[in-house]
């Protein structure tokens, strides 16, 4: 189905945790997690993009906090959780485990799960591996993790953002541009700061600038504030085809189609591309499929947030 502008809810009022706190995951990262809204609520877990963008009190206010037990948690090396760009025992398979070890913590039975862009990704991992631990799935902005989703950032969207990836590339000398990921890699990694802080403002910025479907500088300079860890934690999973085997997603996908499920995608959404959401809702007939006309990927868009908002409160009603 197509969503159009006609209607565009709002948030929810701004809301604050009731509880916070950092739970520890190894000997090297420690998780920050908060819950807000009603404790006795349904719960739900809001899993942020990146890898490493972390979360933010404003994705609180896609849920109504009458409702739902909402939890945000920064994944391992990301936000408020430490070591910051930290990719020491750090896979999709940890991240995982990190979102059971936090249920478990906090006692929650099933939640609702929650996921945009990287989330979507991390979301349908979780899901799969465990199912009966989800009431359902918003996913939003679908990235499946496969080799030519990465190769699409890297190098596909130049032929959207010719702009943007020039600045991104161009960092680069002339010889290293052939493998941008490896070249970014070395220097994100380097240990002085005057080499890898300029390098993971320029992934951060190129993404953002990618983001929405028109300009929006405010965006941009939220991707920048937030550089070290999204650039290191992007480029470390791309590195490694973010830890799934080809096509894990789509293949276990079996696991999860029993369960409820909304699938949210923007029609120009650049960074991840509409055909993956595409396949995965022919691959999930009893999703529901909303295609947003008029928007890019960021689901501050106003389109994309009041799609987003509309599937959250169909799922108030089936789970009441």
């Amino acid at each position: 189905m197509d969503a159009r502008t006609d209607s565009r809810p709002e948030l929810y009022a701004p809301v604050e945790p009731y509880d916070t706190g950092m739970l520890p995951l190894d000997d090297v990262h420690t998780m920050y997690w908060e819950t807000s809204g009603n404790p006795q609520g349904v719960p739900v877990v809001f899993l942020h993009g990146g890898p490493g963008g972390g979360s933010s009190p404003e994705h609180r206010r896609f849920f109504d906090p009458d409702f739902f037990r909402i939890v945000l948690f920064d994944q391992r090396g990301a936000g408020a959780s430490t070591p910051v760009g930290e990719v020491t025992n750090n896979t999709t398979a940890h991240l995982v485990r990190d979102i059971e070890k936090l249920r478990n913590y906090l006692g929650v039975h099933r939640w609702l799960v929650f996921g945009g862009s990287w989330g979507s990704t991390l979301g349908l991992a979780y899901g799969e591996a465990l199912p009966e631990r989800c009431l359902g799935f918003v996913l939003r902005g679908i990235f499946l993790g496969r080799a030519a989703e990465i190769d699409w950032f890297l190098y596909g969207l130049r032929n959207i953002f010719p702009e943007a990836w020039r600045r991104f590339a161009e960092m680069l000398p002339a010889a290293e541009r052939g493998d941008l990921l490896r070249g970014y890699l070395k220097r994100l990694f380097d240990p002085d700061p005057r080499v890898h802080l300029p390098f993971a403002r320029a992934w951060s910025e190129y993404e953002g600038s990618c983001s929405t479907l028109l300009p929006n500088p405010e965006l941009v300079r939220h991707f920048a504030d937030e550089a070290l860890g999204l650039a290191r934690l992007e480029a470390h999973y791309f590195a490694h085809h973010c830890f799934l085997a080809p096509d894990q997603l789509i293949n276990n996908l079996y696991r999860v189609r029993h369960l409820p499920a909304a699938i949210v995608q923007a029609r120009y959404d650049m960074v991840c591309p509409i055909v993956n959401a595409d396949e995965l809702a022919r691959a999930w007939p009893s999703a529901r499929y909303v295609v947003v006309a008029d928007a890019g990927h960021s689901v501050w868009e106003p389109p994309v947030r009041a799609a987003v908002l509309r599937e959250v409160e169909r799922f108030k009603q089936l789970l009441a």
